[in-house]
């Protein structure tokens, strides 16, 4: 929908001018809500659920959910910090003495 384009558009610049780099945008689909929510004199009972994957500083958290929370195309926002995966480095494959198993058996 060009409703729902506009916001996302509306939401994407204004993380990247806050300094936010946005990795990926996911569709989640339209969905019933868990619980009818009631914002800006509106009552809902369906949503479009989005996700976006965004690095950034955590100072622009508060000053982006004050600014979604003003636009009046969404209705919950929420920040989920995810924790960065720390990868191990492989060591190898350690190499058997067969010499020594053999031995150890006798």
């Amino acid at each position: 929908k060009p409703e729902t384009a506009a916001v996302l558009k509306r939401t994407v610049e204004a993380l990247m001018e806050r300094g936010a780099v946005v990795r990926n945008l996911e569709n989640l689909g339209e969905r019933t809500l868990p619980y009818k929510i009631s914002k800006h004199k509106e009552r809902h009972r369906k949503g479009g659920y989005f996700l976006i994957d965004l690095e950034a500083p955590p100072s622009i958290v508060s000053t982006m959910m004050d600014h979604l929370g003003r636009d009046i195309d969404v209705i919950r926002r929420a920040f989920i910090k995810h924790p960065v995966s720390k990868t191990e480095e492989c060591s190898g494959i350690i190499p058997v003495n067969f010499e020594d198993k053999l031995s150890a058996k006798k």
